[in-house]
């Protein structure tokens, strides 16, 4: 299924998860496991967490293949809205039982750390489904110290294809606070609020 383009393979994966196959979900995990832990862990920080929000959306997509809209984008970035909305969920619980009645932070101090780990979890998601050719861009631009030019002649392109690359990446970088069009499934897994 590797050749088929991703919105034949999304409508025909979702079509095997509503006839139940166990070998559709097999698949389904093995392709997309380690972005759903990679999102989780980033949000929650704690592996055992991770762990469990990944269990947690593999067994929602299990339960309700028919929530995945192909008209709303592709199904990895529907798993990882799933991932997000379920680490987001998770994280409010546990900042929520870690206060004593006594020691209450302000809503707000919660709010701008699942802020921060939300952008910095979607920034990640961006840049690793990125065309290879951005990311090598950014990768050398902002982890080598890379000037244009210089990353220009370490990919063998162009000044201009250089910060052609670099621009374009940047501005998927800048959807990153950007919300995500799907909203279906239950609280946690559910609609943003």
């Amino acid at each position: 299924m590797a050749h088929d383009t991703p919105p034949r393979w999304d409508r025909k994966m979702q079509q095997r998860l509503a006839r139940g196959e166990a070998a559709a979900l097999g698949e389904l995990y093995d392709r997309f496991a380690s972005l759903v832990h990679h999102l989780a862990f980033r949000i929650m920080d704690d592996e055992q967490a991770a762990d469990r929000i990944t269990r947690e959306v593999f067994a929602y997509i299990w339960e309700h293949p028919d929530a995945y809209d192909p008209r709303q984008g592709t199904f990895r970035s529907w798993v990882a809205d799933l991932t997000h909305r379920q680490a987001v969920h998770r994280l409010r619980e546990a900042e929520t039982a870690s206060l004593s009645a006594g020691d209450r932070v302000p809503s707000a101090a919660v709010e701008a750390k699942i802020r921060d780990a939300s952008a910095a979890a979607r920034a990640d998601y961006i840049v690793t489904s990125m065309p290879a050719p951005l990311r090598d861009a950014l990768e050398l631009a902002y982890f080598h110290r890379r000037d244009y030019r210089q990353a220009a002649a370490a990919l063998g392109v162009t000044e201009d294809e250089a910060r052609r690359r670099l621009r374009l990446g940047l501005q998927l970088l800048s959807t990153a606070n950007a919300g995500s069009p799907h909203t279906a499934g239950p609280p946690g897994l559910g609609p943003a609020r």
